[in-house]
């Protein structure tokens, strides 16, 4: 759902939209958009740093990595 709201620009960002589309209100919502998707991956990027230096953890991989060759799902 769309809000209609206020805001104050610079008038060189302004210009800028403005040289960029005809629709702003299109663009600032695309920008943000992007800044929110680029903020998930980053804190995505850094929970599986955060995981791949976690000793408990790369333990706990270790102890299941035994059922990879178990041979349970193997098609005949």
């Amino acid at each position: 759902m769309a809000q209609k709201i206020s805001i104050t620009l610079d008038e060189e960002v302004l210009a800028f939209i403005d040289s960029q589309t005809n629709n702003r209100s299109q663009l600032i919502n695309q920008v943000f958009d992007k800044l929110k998707k680029q903020q998930a991956l980053n804190e995505l990027e850094a929970a599986y740093i955060e995981q791949s230096q976690d000793e408990d953890e790369i333990a706990e991989i270790k102890l299941w990595d035994v059922t990879i060759a178990d041979g349970i799902d193997d098609e005949e």
